[in-house]
């Protein structure tokens, strides 16, 4: 394996430091020196020499300026595969989860068949490791085939070579009280959490867009907070009733933000994500009519993303988790009631957090760290992720140019999708490379 002297990086916005990346661990750390008469090629701004050693080759990047971060881990990716491979693959989707700076990811159920058995889940896994541009974590469906009637092989799945510790019946609520007790029950055996789409079904039959005054005069039917929280709070005190963990996936409005700082006050085992688009897009995009801005659950006022920013910043929203979710085109370019809710969302997530979160003061790189890498970890229990920028940790790491500045192309990405709400947009930064156990998997901004 290459290893790389990464210099005059800076680890969580820090000061300028040197890192060695041996035999896949951050071997050291020094503080920079300046050096002059430093040659070499410069690929965008950075340069990056080969020098021998007694021990092999070593790849030296000149990071002058890069922000350094623990690889990131996105608890709610969609990868499609298998089922859906004209919309992702695992090798489509991880590619671009590491041009995003992620090294580890964790795969929703809602594939074809549905991961309900031990076999689905480890398919999907066997494909991450073969993939090998970040690893995967397959998430185990609650119930049979999504069906919110009968629970699904927990025990299977999580005592299965996937060794699964997060399930969700992402994309359809478990809106049986009953069963999602159960589920809640069963999980604690093997320490796994429930994460549950908020979204009770009868309140949003047929629903198109948040409600509100501008549902009204657009002509789409509304989709009421209520319906979001009504189910957060019910889950909040069942997961106290069984002691068990609870994870809220996309919380979306205001309301919701209340309820889980409450849970949280009570010391209940609650946790909870927001996407990026929900701390950025709000409901006036649905104006267009562009069904590229057709999401589950949906964009919202700008009341509910300063409430969802405020929630992130003070710790009630634990992590952001992109909700990745690749359309062909055909599922997106339609009329807005007939097309497919989703966005993408992984190569673009470091950015709209920047811009949202960095940009507005309201975190610093260190908090970006946590809620993007260590908490995600956390609740996925994944331990090999997540992990300091240190001396003898794995070497997971993104260095990410907050200064720099792109406009997003939708055609310039890995995934086999195009549905990109930011297509167009100015954003700032950009992921310049990420290291997974010390490989490089992106250089200069592509794939390695």
């Amino acid at each position: 394996m290459t290893d790389y002297l990464i210099r005059n990086a800076r680890p969580y916005g820090g000061e300028p430091t040197d890192l060695l990346l041996r035999d896949g661990i951050i071997a050291e750390m020094h503080p920079s020196v300046p050096e002059e008469g430093d040659e070499g090629a410069r690929l965008e701004g950075h340069s990056v020499r080969s020098s021998g050693t007694e021990d092999g080759d070593v790849e030296t990047i000149d990071a002058d300026g890069l922000v350094v971060l623990p690889g990131l881990v996105d608890l709610h990716t969609h990868l499609r595969e298998p089922g859906r491979e004209d919309a992702e693959t695992v090798d489509t989707g991880t590619s671009a989860a590491a041009l995003g700076g992620f090294t580890a990811v964790h795969a929703m159920a809602n594939t074809n068949p549905v991961a309900d058995t031990a076999g689905v889940v480890e398919q999907v896994w066997r494909l991450g490791r073969e993939a090998g541009h970040c690893d995967v974590y397959p998430v185990g469906a609650v119930t049979i085939g999504l069906e919110g009637k009968k629970l699904a092989e927990l025990g299977a799945m999580a005592d299965s070579a996937a060794r699964v510790r997060v399930f969700s019946d992402d994309g359809k609520c478990v809106s049986d009280a009953v069963l999602m007790r159960r589920a809640l029950e069963y999980v604690k055996a093997f320490d796994g959490v429930i994460a549950q789409h908020a979204q009770e079904p009868r309140l949003t039959e047929d629903a198109q867009m948040n409600e509100g005054e501008l549902s009204g005069r657009l002509g789409l039917r509304g989709w009421p907070a209520v319906a979001e929280e009504a189910i957060i709070a019910r889950d909040c005190l069942l997961a106290a009733h069984v002691g068990s963990r609870l994870h809220i996936c996309h919380v979306s409005t205001a309301g919701s933000v209340e309820i889980i700082r409450w849970a949280k006050s009570k010391g209940w085992n609650v946790t909870a994500e927001v996407t990026p688009h929900h701390l950025l897009l709000t409901d006036e995009l649905a104006g267009t009519y562009d069904p590229i801005y057709k999401v589950n659950p949906p964009l919202r006022s700008a009341t509910d993303v300063e409430a969802v920013r405020a929630g992130l910043a003070d710790g009630t929203i634990d992590i952001v988790a992109t909700d990745h979710a690749p359309h062909p085109h055909e599922d997106k370019d339609c009329e807005w009631a007939a097309a497919a809710f989703g966005m993408l969302g992984l190569e673009t997530a470091l950015s709209v957090v920047q811009h949202a979160m960095v940009d507005t003061g309201l975190l610093d790189w260190a908090d970006v760290a946590q809620r993007m890498s260590t908490a995600p970890a956390a609740i996925g229990r994944v331990g090999d992720h997540g992990r300091p920028v240190a001396v003898g940790e794995p070497a997971n790491i993104v260095l990410y140019d907050p200064g720099a500045t792109r406009v997003v192309e939708a055609s310039e990405t890995a995934s086999l999708s195009r549905n990109n709400p930011y297509a167009g947009r100015e954003l700032p930064g950009r992921v310049v490379a990420t290291f997974l156990r010390g490989k490089a998997t992106v250089l200069d901004g592509k794939l390695a």
